[in-house]
């Protein structure tokens, strides 16, 4: 028997258990998902239940970072509870939520390695839309470089300049749309891009990195920190304003970051790249980031 149930915060432990077998590569802590959830118009968990185990889980979110009518939609079973119809029982529980709230689509991220996963989203006419590579520096090998900013641009941390973040908020509305996959995503109203994208459970001031020209912000970088990899600091974002780019700006960044990561003893940075977005690529691949292997984003439409 199959049983599939909509969870409560109460319970997302059991919800965390399962999803940290399915996806190993990115396990997540409670209090990360109660962060998400609070930054989105609406989410749902899911945990099914196969001869009284839990066997997979699923989520729905509405209204974070995706275009108007698209939920996030992702399900994820068991290895060894594989092929029994659980990822069906999910998928149309978060899909029949998904549709009440007005969504027509959803997107997931499906390991690029999986191939037997991407046969089964495909299969219920979903298909890809990008792809994102993941790129890890192994702090304990990579080379120490000085943060040696291009003259006239000073590199200090939020937490140092608590009024940038205005200026911060004009470097997100250029950055946010030029990332490719991102360009039909409505920028947040600054008070609302400010709850979520610099106060979640995982944002810190002094892990947060501003380009200042004469007073003017002109780029900043953020890292994301989480409870269930303490070991492993994550690039969320690095912008720069248009009509500053191509002047050594972001790598100045880049290099704050990494000595910030070092000094606070990570042993790891790790981001995900768009593989379109080929300068944050070049970039990264000039300090020593290594590829592994990375997620394919797909589109599909809800199951009635």
């Amino acid at each position: 028997m199959i049983g599939v149930a909509e969870i409560q915060e109460d319970e997302l432990d059991r919800w965390i258990a399962v999803h940290n077998v399915v996806f190993p590569h990115d396990p997540q802590a409670p209090e990360t998902m109660l962060d998400w959830k609070r930054q989105a118009e609406a989410t749902a968990w899911f945990l099914a239940r196969a001869d009284g185990v839990d066997a997979g889980v699923a989520v729905a979110v509405i209204g974070w970072h995706a275009e108007a009518g698209v939920a996030r939609t992702e399900a994820g079973v068991l290895p060894e509870r594989r092929g029994r119809g659980i990822g069906t029982a999910l998928l149309a529980a978060a899909a029949r939520w998904a549709r009440e709230g007005g969504m027509h689509s959803g997107d997931a991220a499906v390991d690029e390695t999986d191939a037997s996963s991407l046969a089964w989203a495909q299969r219920r006419g979903f298909v890809e839309v990008g792809r994102q590579s993941r790129l890890v520096l192994d702090l304990r090998q990579a080379a120490h470089a000085q943060i040696d900013p291009p003259p006239g641009i000073e590199i200090a941390s939020w937490a140092q300049r608590p009024d940038a973040l205005h200026g911060m908020y004009e470097v997100a509305c250029e950055a946010y749309p030029d990332v490719p996959g991102e360009e039909h995503v409505r920028m947040a109203a600054f008070e609302q891009w400010l709850a979520n994208d610099l106060k979640g459970a995982g944002d810190r001031p002094e892990a947060t990195f501003v380009a200042l020209a004469g007073g003017e912000v002109v780029g900043y970088a953020k890292l994301s920190l989480s409870a269930a990899r303490p070991d492993t600091a994550f690039h969320d974002i690095t912008g720069v304003r248009r009509a500053w780019r191509g002047r050594g700006i972001a790598g100045a960044l880049k290099r704050a970051e990494i000595a910030w990561a070092r000094q606070q003893g990570y042993a790891r940075l790790e981001t995900h790249n768009e593989v379109r977005n080929e300068p944050i690529r070049r970039l990264n691949d000039r300090y020593g980031y290594v590829v592994e292997p990375g997620v394919v984003v797909v589109r599909g439409p809800l199951p009635a």
